[in-house]
This record gives C-alpha cells, sequence and structure tokens, in this order.
C-alpha cells in the first residue's frame, strides 16, 4: 500500500505516552472520572452523529483507547475483561461514546495479530491511530493478484469511521467472481482509499457514526491483509512480537465482550436513575410514592438481578479465556461457542432489565430531557448486533452441543 514502509521495531520513534503498566483498576477510574463531561456532551454526540473532538482527546489522553494495545508499543496490554469494565462505565451516560470505545480501542487488538512489519508500520506514525472496522465479509469481494489482492465493495457500520485513519474492510475471496469463497480476509486501508457514505441516521447509538464505505478495484498488499482464520487462538504473524496471553485469544470467538459492556453499562445506568428518582416521586395519578408499591419493588429487584447474573456471566467468560491463554493451552470449539452463547444470554438480561426499568421510570423516561430515553434507545439499537443474537448464537452451540453436522463457525 502506497506510503506505508515498515519501520522495524528497534528503530521506533520514542512515544510521548506510555500506558504499560497501568492497571485494570486505574482504567476503570479514569472512565468513571470522565463521566461527568460525557453525560454533558451525549446529546452533542447523537446530534454529531459521531465522537466529538473533545470526547476523543479525552479518551487518547486518558489511554482509554489503548487498553488493548501491545505493551511493546506503550499499550496497556490489560486482560480482555477491561472492554467489558471500561464501557460498562462509560455506558451509564452515553452508550454511542462507549461503543466507539469498545470498537476503536478492540481494533489494536486485531491489529496487533497481524504481520510485525504491519503493525509498525502504523504504529510508528503515532501509536494513538484510530482504526474502524466492518465485519460484513459478504460486502466485501476480494481477488487474489500478484503481490496481494483487488478489493471492491461497500461496507455498512463501519462504527467510529469519522474519527479513524485506517479502517479494517471484512472481504470474502474468491477465484473468481462467481466461483465459490476461498477465504475470509481483513484488509487494512487508509482512510485516502475508500469513500464516507453518510448513511448513519438511526433512532439508537445515534453518536456512533457508523456509516457505509465504499471501495472500487483497490490494490492492498498481502501484508495488510489477514486471513480470519488467524484468530482463532492459535499461533499467527503477530506471536513473536505479543507474546501477552491477551494476543493468543481466539479473538472472533470472544469479539461479543468488545460491546457486550456497552449493554450492562445500559443496564445499570438504567437502574441507577430510574430507582434514584422512585425513591423520591409520588405517582402522577395517586400522589402516592411510588416506591411504596410492591409492583415496583419488586420489578427493582428483578432488574438488579438480571444485571448482576449478566455481569458475573461477562466476567466468568472472560476469565476463562484468559486462564487458558495463560496456561499456553488452546480453547476448544466447545469453549468458543460458549463464549458467543453466554455473551448473547447476558446482553439479553440486559435488555431485559432496561426494559422493565423504562415501566419504573413511568412518563417521565419519555423526555428528550431525560437520560433514561437514551439508554432504552441506545439499548435496543446495540441489541440488534448478530454478536448479540440469541438466534444466532444459540444455534450454533445448539448445533454442536447435538451433534448436528454443519460448516465450521468462524472462530
Amino acid at each position: 500500500m502506497a506510503g506505508v514502509d515498515w519501520v522495524p521495531s528497534a528503530t521506533l520513534p520514542k512515544r510521548q505516552t506510555s500506558f504499560a503498566g497501568v492497571s485494570h483498576e486505574e482504567m476503570v477510574r479514569r472512565a468513571r472520572a470522565l463521566l461527568p463531561k460525557l453525560d454533558e456532551r451525549a446529546a452533542d454526540c447523537e446530534r454529531l452523529g459521531r465522537l466529538p473532538d473533545e470526547t476523543e482527546r479525552d479518551l487518547h489522553a486518558s489511554g482509554l483507547f489503548r487498553i488493548v494495545q501491545p505493551a511493546r508499543v506503550g499499550g496497556a496490554d490489560l486482560d480482555i475483561g477491561i472492554l467489558v469494565d471500561v464501557c460498562a462505565e462509560i455506558a451509564q451516560v452515553c452508550p454511542s461514546t462507549s461503543w466507539n470505545l469498545g470498537n476503536l480501542a478492540s481494533h489494536h487488538w486485531m491489529l496487533g495479530y497481524f504481520p510485525p512489519e504491519t503493525q509498525d508500520a502504523l504504529w510508528s506514525k503515532s501509536t494513538d491511530v484510530l482504526i474502524a472496522t466492518s465485519l460484513a465479509f459478504p460486502a466485501g469481494r476480494g481477488r487474489k493478484v500478484d503481490g496481494g489482492y483487488e478489493i471492491s465493495g461497500r461496507w455498512p457500520l463501519s462504527s467510529g469511521v469519522d474519527n479513524s485513519d485506517w479502517n479494517l474492510l471484512a472481504i470474502t475471496v474468491r477465484e473468481a467472481d462467481d466461483g465459490p469463497p476461498v477465504d475470509q480476509r481483513f484488509a487494512l486501508v487508509h482512510r485516502s482509499d475508500y469513500e464516507i457514505l453518510d448513511t448513519w441516521q438511526a433512532m439508537g447509538l445515534a453518536g456512533t457514526g457508523s456509516k457505509d464505505v465504499a471501495i472500487r478495484k483497490l490494490f492492498v498488499s498481502a501484508q495488510h491483509t489477514l486471513s480470519a482464520w488467524a484468530f482463532n487462538g492459535k499461533p499467527h504473524p503477530g506471536s513473536a512480537v505479543n507474546p501477552s496471553p491477551l494476543f493468543r485469544l481466539p479473538l472472533l470467538a470472544l469479539g461479543a465482550y468488545v460491546l457486550a459492556g456497552v449493554m450492562l453499562g445500559c443496564a445499570r445506568g438504567a437502574y441507577e436513575i430510574t430507582v434514584g428518582a422512585a425513591r423520591k416521586r409520588n405517582g402522577t395519578t395517586t400522589g402516592t410514592p411510588v416506591g411504596a408499591a410492591q409492583t415496583v419493588q419488586i420489578k427493582v429487584a428483578e432488574a438488579g438481578a438480571r444485571i448482576d447474573a449478566a455481569q458475573l456471566v461477562m466476567h466468568r467468560s472472560c476469565e476463562h479465556a484468559m486462564t487458558v491463554a495463560r496456561a499456553g493451552g488452546e480453547p476448544t470449539l466447545e469453549d468458543k461457542l460458549r463464549y458467543r452463547r453466554d455473551a448473547a444470554f447476558a446482553v439479553r438480561l440486559c435488555v431485559e432489565a432496561v426494559d422493565i426499568m423504562m415501566t419504573v421510570a413511568g412518563s417521565g423516561g419519555l423526555y428528550l430531557t431525560s437520560r433514561m430515553q437514551r439508554l432504552f434507545r441506545d439499548a435496543h439499537a446495540a441489541n440488534a448486533h448478530v454478536m448479540f443474537s440469541p438466534d444466532v448464537q444459540g444455534a450454533l452451540f445448539g448445533q454442536h452441543a447435538l451433534g448436528v453436522a454443519g460448516p465450521p463457525p468462524l472462530l
């Protein structure tokens, strides 16, 4: 790809800021410290349809974009559970910002699986580089040519694309236009080589800027592509330079946990704001305290139990994956399918908790000045992601458990 040359790691320029060694707890604290600012900007984020510049600067300065970036380039290189926890904090006030944080931070993790020269080509320019993505493999077409791939397509839902200099675009490779697929790959493409289409006008997650991008017959060098099967938890091109357990994980099997924290944060935020209001609110028609009603008390208990259970399920999956990686093992297919199944189940619990809280909030939750309406809309928008679909993820697990033959899932 023109203009991007490999700079060996030993000669990389000194970074201005390193977050290596910053703890999980400290990163969560930094996310929490940003909540007042992000709450104030939430409506502007929706109106802009992307991360506000001030928010992007705050996320850079705090190191939150670099929580799963390799330590060798100054990233925090933390366990995958950090994505759940920091996204859950921020989603309590602005799910769109949380969604973009999870996505853009996780693409440092993805880049760490690429060949070292490809990693260094980006991080030698800036360790703060932001990379968007689109995981819609059918949307992109790839054809093997001398030295790389010719790609074309129109990809939807490229969250954070306005704030990013690069994009990881999913392509289906065929030897002929009408031939069967021979591979599924990610192509790393610079912003100057794709068109951003202003398609993101949505009822929820409006501030994520999840626009379409388009390319026609672009050459991408082989080193700037990677087979999606390289993210399966086995050794990959980046293993030699990024040896931490994080980079031994089956990334695509755990991809749901990049964004599951957004749903957990929506549920937590809905609970806190609604229960807090119910403690001092009287019913509009009855004039009696809302919190004195047994039906409300039961709903609060039901929502709280769902939120606690969802958090436990998310943490269990992340901790299991990290334990296997630290032991030098490889997760089984059943493990990978369980990760996906449990993420979808946990997210469903979160959506149910938000819906329960909306019934408690009553008419007060409908006003655009209320944070509750944003959490409600954004939770349902996030729930539309295929990673959270019980029908898709549950069927994959059930197929395996029941011994039903089928094509191997991309895990």
